[in-house]
């Protein structure tokens, strides 16, 4: 469920320390049409039922006031301080504060947070984050006392993937799978219109699947996992591979990278790409080949309607689509004799994680959850 995705979205996002303008609320996925200057603000119905969400990663902690339709009002982005875990609960505290004060959301408004961590089943506890310094951190009970409100807090693929079921690419499936392809893999599972969580509450960790027996080493201790060969990481190491073995080849990449491999980063790689360099074009084709692979293997176990994929890596589109499709068709079992899932884009993008984990905040408020 966890992965710090790569900056890359398909709208605007707020500068760092900034609250979005919030004169009209506008649905997650809706990007291409900016507020016009001097529209008059949303009606006051519009403003009923608002919840605020927090998504928790590795590089940032956005947050963002939304109404019962998935509308965002406005919102606020911070970088995730360090590895402190006092100082990550500073910046939760802060940014739900001000979003208190500029969008006059009252005390009683419900608070969901969406953390990059595996959870306990109770979502109490953060008992591992792979890029923050979560172990064992008592999440839920620290921000509520500095809040002094209830909160909710769920695994951030989780947050994502509620948002899409609700608001984004899911909506009217039953059965959905969501991937996010940033740095790592983030993942979330709605089945008949609930987050599955597992037994002990860390299920649906898709990045971790072993899809190379003894291979490359993980940040979860473990070796050949999904995430390091379909993900940010793996496109950009795949590149850098790529101009050391020959570059000549990897010419236009390295002109990207000013010259210095070694700042070569994953936008630099989609822009090759969408010039229609050979080289970042094969650098796609390769993690959209291990994208396919592992999305076979959870159709294996789970049989889903459909896969939503988002995260900074799937602003490529079908570079990356296209392969993931043509690989899931050719190594399906049962191929030309059963329905095949969906592969879609998520409509949502950056945004979802906050807005995912303020409708479950809400829900659990209502006692839908």
């Amino acid at each position: 469920m966890t992965s710090t995705p790569t900056t890359g979205t398909s709208g605007t996002a707020a500068p760092a320390g900034t609250t979005a303008p919030s004169s009209t609320p506008r649905a997650p996925g809706a990007y291409a049409a900016p507020a016009e200057p001097g529209r008059p603000p949303a009606p006051a119905s519009s403003r009923r039922g608002l919840a605020i969400g927090v998504d928790v990663g590795g590089t940032k902690v956005a947050a963002g006031v939304v109404d019962e339709r998935g509308r965002i009002v406005g919102s606020v982005r911070r970088p995730t301080p360090g590895h402190e875990p006092a100082l990550v609960a500073d910046v939760i505290a802060e940014v739900v504060g001000e979003l208190r004060d500029r969008h006059a959301v009252g005390l009683e408004a419900p608070i969901g947070i969406g953390a990059a961590g595996w959870l306990d089943r109770d979502g109490a506890r953060v008992l591992f984050a792979p890029n923050l310094a979560w172990r064992d951190e008592p999440l839920r009970d620290v921000i509520s006392d500095r809040l002094g409100r209830p909160v909710v807090v769920d695994n951030d693929g989780n947050t994502m993937a509620w948002a899409e079921y609700r608001f984004g690419a899911g909506r009217g499936c039953a059965e959905l799978v969501c991937v996010t392809v940033g740095t790592g893999i983030g993942s979330g599972l709605v089945l008949d219109g609930k987050v599955r969580h597992g037994a002990f509450g860390v299920g649906a960790e898709y990045g971790h699947m072993q899809v190379v027996p003894a291979g490359l080493p993980c940040g979860c201790g473990s070796q050949g996992c999904w995430e390091q060969y379909a993900s940010g990481h793996a496109l950009v190491r795949n590149a850098r591979e790529l101009i050391g073995g020959s570059p000549a080849a990897g010419r236009r990449l390295l002109e990207l990278a000013g010259g210095d491999p070694d700042r070569l980063t994953g936008p630099d790689v989609t822009t090759a790409a969408r010039e229609g360099d050979p080289a970042a074009v094969k650098c796609f084709e390769e993690v959209g080949y291990w994208l396919g692979r592992g999305l076979v293997s959870l159709t294996a176990v789970l049989d889903p309607a459909r896969f939503v994929i988002g995260g900074g890596v799937c602003e490529a589109g079908e570079l990356l689509l296209g392969p993931a499709r043509a690989q899931f068709r050719a190594a399906l079992p049962g191929r030309g004799h059963r329905p095949e899932a969906e592969i879609v884009p998520a409509d949502l993008g950056p945004d979802a994680g906050f807005v995912g984990a303020a409708d479950l905040g809400r829900r659990v408020k209502l006692g839908r959850a």
